[in-house]
């Protein structure tokens, strides 16, 4: 299980730099199991102004404008 866990980590990595880079330099992640759906937060989490949510399932939350956050519905859909 401990390097299953590890190599996942090693797999998501690479994404999550790369979304770190999409928006701001800190980023915040909460998974929540029960209803299935990821958080992503570009800097502190923050209340959006506004959000679209696209065929993929996934809401983006902007903020004057810009992306500050996104939900990721049905997250487990993403497994490698």
């Amino acid at each position: 299980m401990e390097q299953r866990i590890v190599n996942s980590g090693k797999i998501a990595a690479s994404d999550l730099v790369k979304l770190a880079q999409f928006g701001q330099d800190k980023l915040f992640v909460d998974y929540d199991q029960e209803a299935d759906v990821l958080y992503v937060s570009f800097g502190k989490p923050q209340k959006a102004e506004d959000s679209v949510q696209g065929e993929d399932g996934i809401v983006r939350r902007k903020k004057v404008g810009k992306v500050v956050g996104l939900t990721i519905l049905n997250a487990s859909r993403f497994k490698r």
